[in-house]
Order: C-alpha cells, then structure tokens, then sequence
C-alpha cells in the first residue's frame, strides 16, 4: 500500500512539473540588421535549460535563410516571423532586437492573436510610417551613421569595418572586439528604408515590454527613452551593455526575458 501511495505521490509531483513546464510561453527570437539567428545561442541555450520552447528566426537574405537582395521585403520579414508563429500551438513571447523591433511589429499587426508579449530589446519601438532610415534619421545620439556603406547597385547596406566593434561590442572582452567583425553580415537595404505599417487596433493592443541597453552606440540610450515615451509598455528592464546583450550579458538578457513572459 505504501508503495502504491508512493508512485501516485510521485506521480502527481511530476505531472504538476510537467503542468508548470506546459504552462511557459514559447518563444521567438528575432535578431536585427547585420545579424543572423546563431547571435541567439547563448540566450536559447538559457531559456531552454529554464523549460522554455525557443524558436531563432532567421530573416530571408543570410546564410541560413538565402535569398537575393532584391527579392527580401519588410514584409517578408513580417510574413517570416508568421510563419514561425503559426507552428506553434500558442501565443508567444516574441523577441526583437534592434531594427527586429520594426520587423516584430509587422508581425503584429499582421498576426496580434499569436502574440502573447512584444520584447523590444534595444530595439526600434516604430509608429505608423516609420522606418529604421527614418528612425536613425531622429537618434542624434548615435554613432552608426558616419559608419553606414549603402551600396545601391548590389542592393546592400554595411557597416565600415573598422568602427564594428566600438558599435557592436562596446564593453565587451576583448575577444570577442576581435571576433565580431568578421560575425557582422551585410544587409538587405530596401527593408531599411521601407515604412511598417500598425494600427492601434492591432499592434497596438498587443502586450508590450522593453529592455534598454544603457551603453548603447546604435540606437542611443536616450532615444530608446523617447520611444518608450512615446509608446507606453507594460515593464521596462535596463542592461548595463552595449547593443549586443546577447553576446556581452546572455543570462541576464535571458532573465529579464523570463520576467517580460511571466505575466
């Protein structure tokens, strides 16, 4: 009888932890301009250890989602992140860094209902009409400009590399200064330049959270601050880091990330 009791007791704790595990938000991570999904394995490796389903995506027009530039669209990107979200059986937890913050909001306007939380990561926070050309165009704090090589017969945009790491690794061990250079991939250039579309009816109603890097040189401390301003999120987190959480503080990227999906 013992026994028995024994089993069921055990049982029942290891439904009850299978219950909390099923009970976690899945999600998405969307990297940025000059980046791929691999800037995520840090950060997945994390949230998987804590019984998270974790979906990298990679953008059409890089190594692992090749496409030629001038057939890569914003929306295309927006249709990307769809695509991963009706694979999931819920409503996710979806990451955007950087110019993913314009991307994840197209999704959003396009799909709100598989949505369960926007996490703009030292990310573009758009309104109706803008762009990440128009958005950049309003950070006068920022460093990337004078660094910026569009090349428009090939249809790209680069970042000069000499300036790659005081932009991206700011802060960061030296090792990884002299590894991200070579890591920075050049970019599709008419996703850049093209208006998001959102309405208050969709991307605006879906739940909204930010995470500022303090010691930003992409897209500036303080114009981070004028977005969040101006568009209202339910938390807001702050990470000691340059642009690249991901890379310079993976875990408490992670952690802030749980926090934004436990709501």
């Amino acid at each position: 009888m013992k026994l028995v009791l024994a089993a069921l007791i055990s049982s029942a704790l290891a439904f009850g932890t299978n219950a909390m595990a099923a009970e976690k938000p899945p999600i998405v991570l969307v990297h940025g301009a000059f980046e791929n999904a691999s800037v995520w394995g840090h950060v997945t490796a994390k949230l998987e250890a804590d019984g998270y389903k974790v979906v990298a995506v990679d953008l059409p027009g890089r190594p692992g989602n090749p496409a030629a530039p001038d057939k890569v669209s914003l929306s295309l990107y927006g249709d990307t992140v769809v695509g991963a979200l009706t694979k999931l059986n819920r409503p996710a937890v979806v990451v955007g860094h950087s110019f993913g913050g314009i991307v994840i909001a197209d999704a959003a306007e396009k799909a709100p209902a598989k949505i369960k939380t926007l996490v703009f990561t030292a990310a573009y926070l758009p309104h109706d009409g803008d762009s990440l050309v128009s958005m950049a165009n309003k950070d006068a704090d920022a460093k990337i400009g004078p660094h910026l090589q569009i090349n428009k017969e090939k249809g790209i945009a680069s970042i000069e590399y000499s300036a790659r790491a005081d932009l991206f690794a700011n802060g960061g061990p030296e090792g990884l200064r002299k590894a991200i250079p070579d890591l920075i991939l050049d970019e599709p250039l008419a996703p850049l330049a093209t208006p998001v579309h959102v309405t208050v009816g969709k991307f605006g109603q879906v739940d909204k959270v930010y995470i500022h890097t303090a010691n930003d040189q992409v897209i500036s401390p303080s114009f981070q601050a004028q977005m969040v301003a101006s568009t209202p999120v339910r938390r807001q987190f702050t990470l000691q880091t340059g642009h690249t959480p991901f890379l310079t503080a993976p875990d408490e990227l992670a952690a802030d990330i749980e926090a934004a999906a436990a709501r």
